[in-house]
């Protein structure tokens, strides 16, 4: 049965088949194949009630209040007030890229959306700044992934929902782990640019303290948004879909106030939402067919005797799979990675004893990584088509430094579960 089910859908995916489609496929396979009763007459129950799922609706307002954002030039004016003040860093505007994909990670929710509005702001500074190239457009694609980790993150929601743990929580055991690996990420710039001296800016002139403080104004929307969003979730007086609502209204408000609001804007961003939003739905609603056959021909309780079987550590089995996440992040894209393989590995995580929110945050670093690991990595194909000129290599190799951080924060977090584990337990009770 588990034979089976990882045929066709590592099989249908390697044929370039369309995620839903094999989702659907293995879903009638081992109906048709294993199942005691017949599921399909239950399907349009289960569509709709995967439909409807309030938590669900986070996801095109999450999109859409990335897209205001990027139109109205708030993110453009987040990132020269951010510049003024790390420029003199060795590393110079590298370290604004991050910084600005965390604080844009924190309002959009969107890895590839940071990446692709990073990557159009900071594009033309490269030449001027006289930046090696790699390391450049590595900087780019690896702080575009802080979009799935910083809450609020589209990805921690359909793995919430998913894998049937509280987003909040998630939300909250993101919050360390992501600051944390932003910091790792500006470190390795910090070291690169000074062993090969030819990272940073030759002649860096650093913004004065009038400068910085008429910049920083440039902070304060994408700021207001994240304390508006994540923290009326953290204090408990929204869910996490009514946070997505009123950042969404007050990134409306926003783009008013900066005079780019018009109905030709609002056309463009409506529809690039719903195209997004709709690939991710119905990959989402094919996961959810797929979880309750697994459940009724009692696949999970198949993988949970494997696991058990082989008689190995808990630590053992979670390099295992995290060893197997890196090796599919390099052939499949990140959100088909997500949904085929979190009904399968959630159940062994639980029965090896590991908190499934915790491993959330881990699963969430291990589909960063995938974004950024050729050749299938999605922001490396970002930054070339924002780049438009060039070898693809240079992207690919300048953001292979930015993965070995990924995997030292996955040891962190594997030596001290505290550092996802704490803000939950203290916020939440």
């Amino acid at each position: 049965m588990i034979g089976t089910l990882l045929v066709i859908l590592f099989g249908g995916l390697a044929l370039a088949l369309p995620v839903a489609a094999v989702l659907v496929l293995a879903t009638v396979v081992l109906d048709q194949t294993f199942s005691f009763f017949p599921v399909m007459p239950v399907v349009g129950e289960m569509l709709w009630s995967g439909s409807s799922n309030f938590s669900l609706t986070a996801v095109p307002l999450f999109i859409l209040t990335g897209e205001l954002l990027l139109s109205s030039g708030i993110a453009a004016r987040m990132f020269r007030a951010i510049d003024a003040w790390v420029r003199v860093v060795p590393g110079g505007m590298l370290h604004t890229i991050i910084g600005s994909s965390a604080l844009f990670s924190a309002t959009s929710g969107s890895s590839v959306a940071t990446a692709a509005t990073i990557g159009t702001v900071a594009m033309p500074e490269m030449k001027t700044g006289r930046y090696a190239p790699p390391l450049f457009f590595g900087s780019i694609a690896a702080g575009g992934t802080l979009g799935i980790l910083i809450p609020p993150s589209i990805n921690m929601i359909i793995y919430g929902v998913l894998a049937e743990v509280s987003i909040g929580r998630l939300y909250l055991a993101g919050m360390i782990p992501g600051l944390l690996l932003a910091l790792l990420f500006s470190t390795i710039v910090v070291v690169l640019t000074l062993w090969q001296r030819r990272g940073s800016r030759m002649q860096v002139t650093p913004a004065t303290w009038r400068e910085r403080i008429e910049a920083l104004p440039g902070v304060l929307p994408p700021v207001v948004l994240f304390m508006l969003m994540v923290g009326s979730i953290y204090v408990g007086v929204a869910t996490p879909t009514e946070a997505a609502a009123l950042g969404f209204l007050a990134a409306l408000g926003m783009t008013a106030m900066a005079g780019r609001l018009s109905w030709p804007m609002l056309l463009r961003a409506f529809e690039r939402t719903m195209r997004t939003t709709c690939m991710v739905m119905l990959i989402v609603l094919a996961a959810e067919l797929l979880n309750f056959v697994m459940v009724s021909v009692g696949l999970a309780d198949q993988i949970r005797s494997l696991v058990a079987a082989t008689n190995a550590s808990p630590l053992t089995i979670m390099l295992g799979i995290v060893v197997a996440y890196m090796v599919l992040g390099c052939f499949m894209e990140t959100l088909s990675l997500m949904i085929a393989t979190t009904p399968i590995v959630v159940p062994i995580i639980t029965s090896i004893g590991y908190d499934p929110v915790w491993f959330g945050v881990v699963f969430m670093i291990l589909i960063e990584a995938a974004l950024i690991t050729p050749p299938i990595g999605m922001n490396l194909f970002v930054v070339q088509s924002v780049r438009n000129e060039g070898s693809f290599a240079d992207v690919s190799r300048g953001a292979l430094p930015f993965v070995l951080a990924m995997l030292a924060m996955i040891g962190l977090l594997i030596a001290f579960p505290g550092l996802a584990n704490w803000l939950p337990s203290v916020l939440r009770g």
